[in-house]
């Protein structure tokens, strides 16, 4: 018989005893009865010890210390820490009561402790993975390493750890044991973990090649996503559309499917306008002399026109042209002057963005007649300024256009159908 066996028998022949001194007939059940009121008053005890004053006391302590001490508070380490303590502390104390010969009262305490701890253990480590997570977003670019993602898996598989674990004290067998048969079960798993192993390599290929991040602006019509991604995970990547209502996309799709990724145009400081308006080609002619001596007025078109006269009759003095008929050397239209025009005024706007591409082309011409376009960025990125900036701009563009006799091409209307019978029946 050990030391510690010896102990315990002569407290349990006190306790029975004093027990036999008040109520005689005592028997070995009302001795556990007391061990396990013992074991429950300090459990409690060490429960509001640890809870109330090691609690505060750290709190204190986190508060005045370092961000991480923070993170490691805010996940909620050392309250775990704190429930292992207490169950570490039954476990031993109905060890020490109940001995190896433990009857089933014992047995079952030890049980549930093995349990307690393991599961807080688990609990313990989340939580120290959740206060890395923290502090790597807070001091490293989002997009560095799918942090979340990563984080996700090594919890999946601490769980399976955990769990295998777990049945192994349960049935007292060797995890090894347990491990050996899941080489048949593997298949079953590769089925069960597809998302997570596709979202896993997904994650890896979108840090790697820096296709996306938490704050890009992504596209995917497919999957009615278009808006701000506000969390990328290991199965999912969640987008608030501009509407506010939120898509759940699987992350392994992201590297099958096609994705618009605005981050480019946001990095730049510029977003692109390109609007084109129909010029009605019937209104397109030769600049005249008084039409050209009105647009000389124009302070972004006269040093245009004075280096363009020049230049043309230059040109026409050296080829002899017959200036008479229109088809003969070079002249000015309207159109094009207008153009030249639409340069000078965005090459002047002061929300235009001058270090990217900036032009006014002419495109194909259509039964709508002739496609003038603009192509140019803002100096701004954001959407309402964006916005009120290219409608200006175009508000601009419709209220000139008589001042180079030119007319917007549009569709008859019903107003003009009304015109033409109306005009018709009065010459009647």
């Amino acid at each position: 018989m050990s030391e510690l066996d010896s102990v315990r028998g002569d407290i349990k022949q006190s306790v029975l005893s004093w027990l036999d001194a008040y109520a005689p007939g005592s028997s070995d059940w009302q001795f556990e009865i007391i061990i396990l009121l013992w074991i429950a008053f300090s459990v409690v005890a060490l429960h509001y010890f640890l809870h109330v004053f090691v609690q505060r006391a750290i709190v204190r302590f986190a508060n005045k210390g370092q961000s991480w001490h923070r993170a490691l508070l805010t996940n909620k380490l050392f309250r775990n820490i704190a429930f292992i303590v207490q169950g570490v502390v039954v476990h031993m104390q109905a060890g020490i009561w109940f001995g190896e010969s433990s009857t089933f009262i014992g047995v079952l305490i030890e049980g549930i402790c093995e349990q307690w701890i393991l599961l807080f253990s688990l609990f313990a480590f989340f939580s120290l993975l959740n206060s890395f997570q923290d502090i790597m977003l807070q001091r490293v670019r989002k997009n560095w390493l799918p942090i979340r993602g990563l984080i996700q898996t090594v919890k999946l598989v601490a769980c399976v750890l955990a769990g295998l674990l777990a049945i192994s004290i349960m049935l007292d067998k060797s995890p090894v044991i347990l491990l050996s048969g899941l080489g048949a079960l593997s298949a079953v798993f590769l089925l069960v973990f597809k998302d997570p192993i596709l979202g896993l390599v997904a994650g890896i290929q979108l840090s790697a090649n820096n296709m996306l991040s938490v704050g890009d602006w992504l596209e995917m019509p497919q999957y009615g996503a278009d808006g701000d991604v506000i969390d990328i995970a290991l199965t999912t990547v969640k987008v608030q559309n501009w509407d506010k209502t939120i898509t759940t996309i699987p992350t392994y799709a992201l590297i099958s499917d096609s994705f618009k990724n605005w981050r480019g145009m946001s990095e730049s400081g510029g977003r692109r306008i390109k609007r084109s308006i129909l010029i009605e080609t019937s209104s397109i002619r030769f600049l005249d002399d008084a039409l050209r001596q009105h647009l000389k007025k124009a302070e972004l078109l006269s040093e245009y026109l004075k280096k363009r006269v020049e230049e043309i009759e230059n040109s026409n003095r050296e080829n002899k042209a017959d200036m008479s008929i229109h088809i003969n050397g070079r002249r000015l239209t309207n159109v094009g002057t207008f153009r030249a025009y639409l340069v000078s005024f965005l090459q002047a706007h002061p929300h235009i963005h001058q270090g990217l591409t900036l032009m006014v082309r002419q495109l194909s011409p259509t039964s709508d007649g002739l496609p003038i376009e603009i192509y140019a960025f803002t100096n701004t990125t954001k959407w309402t300024e964006y916005e009120e900036i290219q409608s200006d701009i175009f508000d601009h563009i419709f209220s000139v256009l008589s001042e180079f006799d030119l007319r917007a091409h549009e569709s008859p209307t019903g107003n003009d159908v009304r015109f033409l019978i109306e005009k018709k029946q009065g010459k009647k």
